[in-house]
């Protein structure tokens, strides 16, 4: 644990890609390393010989085990920190009990998404999952805009795993020791553990759609505990391009992607990251964008489609009903578990209602396309 330093000397853009915990033992595995938000990391592996179609497969019918530990993780405590939490996001923190973890956003002044985040009630603080692309930013904002009296520890030597699929609750739970059964959470829900001997925060939180876990374990730890979860003959150690196309199936928006200061939470489809009382209330940086967003509609909505045939739409194709462009695809790609291509767009929103026939310009030809209902594939999420 330790305080983020205020005043950098060197942006963060200049600097080499960092090393995870598990740097080595990735490599060891076989896996395929690229930069990816400052940080090597592996794509994938060679998961029964099948790259990442084979990877994303194995994570839906059994267990992958995922590194993220390049997110940034953040402990906000002291004197008024709820008040001032909730000053700082869309929050309803009076309604969030100890333990129960929640989805919110990181907006700026005009309503725009700086990123999306995960907030767990942790004793008398909350901690806080931000995207690793974007931490150094959240981690400056956030400090501008909480009070001296607040303290912001930004967990550094702590690592993230993942570990996601149908059979992920059975090979974690024979590693597994603590006050309460692992059984006993639920979606969204985190408590503490012994995790082969080692002190563990557990949520069953993820995003992949599928019934899964994340464990924050100490850095020092992360191999020791990897090799104990791939030592389950359910889990294999799972890539970022699975990880990508299972959130893609999922429905999950990713940022800088679908999700950037350009979009607000109405028109990104994440309304429901802002609690009903703040709907009314206000306080949050960008409120009276946000509320006004509500309360009369937005010009476009993100959108699911589904294509025809083998070729994928991706990131940048354009949007077009007859002669019009309508908006434009900000993730795409083949689909695994449908066998056929999906994307997910911003369009117009008179062209945004299910069952909506459009086109998508790729490499000089028009795909077919529909608007379809998100989630792609049905979350399989505990509750």
């Amino acid at each position: 644990m330790s305080d983020y330093p205020i005043n950098d000397d060197e942006p963060v853009e200049d600097l080499a890609p960092q090393l995870l915990p598990l740097d080595a033992w990735h490599r060891g595995k076989g896996g395929r390393m690229v930069e990816f938000a400052g940080y090597m990391m592996p794509v994938q592996y060679d998961v029964e010989g099948g790259g990442i179609m084979a990877e994303h497969l194995w994570t839906r019918e059994h267990a992958g085990l995922f590194d993220v530990s390049h997110m940034g993780q953040i402990y906000i405590s002291g004197e008024g920190v709820e008040p001032a939490l909730e000053a700082a996001l869309p929050i309803d923190l009076s309604t969030l009990k100890l333990g129960s973890v929640r989805y919110s956003l990181l907006l700026d002044e005009e309503g725009g998404i700086l990123d999306d985040l995960m907030v767990t009630r942790w004793g008398t603080g909350f901690y806080l999952v931000v995207n690793g692309a974007t931490k150094w930013d959240d981690i400056g904002t956030l400090r501008e805009l909480l009070p001296d009296e607040v303290t912001l520890n930004h967990l550094d030597e702590t690592a993230l795993l993942a570990l996601q699929g149908p059979k992920a609750f059975a090979a974690l739970e024979r590693h597994v020791e603590g006050e309460t059964p692992l059984s006993v959470l639920t979606f969204m829900k985190g408590a503490a553990f012994k995790l082969g001997g080692i002190d563990a925060w557990i949520s069953r939180s993820g995003y992949t759609g599928e019934d899964g876990f994340e464990i924050s374990i100490p850095g020092e730890s992360a191999a020791q505990i990897a090799d104990l979860l791939c030592g389950e003959p359910e889990v294999k150690p799972i890539g970022l391009g699975a990880r990508d196309s299972l959130r893609l199936e999922a429905g999950l928006p990713l940022y800088g992607h679908d999700m950037t200061p350009e979009q607000g939470p109405v028109d990104a489809g994440l309304a429901f990251g802002i609690n009903k009382r703040r709907r009314t209330e206000g306080g949050f940086p960008g409120a009276d964008r946000v509320l006004r967003d509500f309360a009369e509609g937005t010009a476009r909505r993100r959108v699911g489609l589904t294509l025809e045939g083998r070729m994928a739409a991706r990131e940048g194709a354009k949007v077009v009903s007859g002669d019009k462009e309508i908006g434009v695809v900000t993730s795409g790609g083949f689909s695994p578990s449908l066998q056929h291509p999906i994307a997910m767009a911003y369009v117009d929103t008179a062209h945004a209602a299910d069952g909506t026939a459009l086109e998508l310009e790729v490499r000089g030809k028009r795909l077919p396309a529909k608007v379809v209902p998100m989630p792609f594939v049905p979350h399989r999420y505990h509750r």
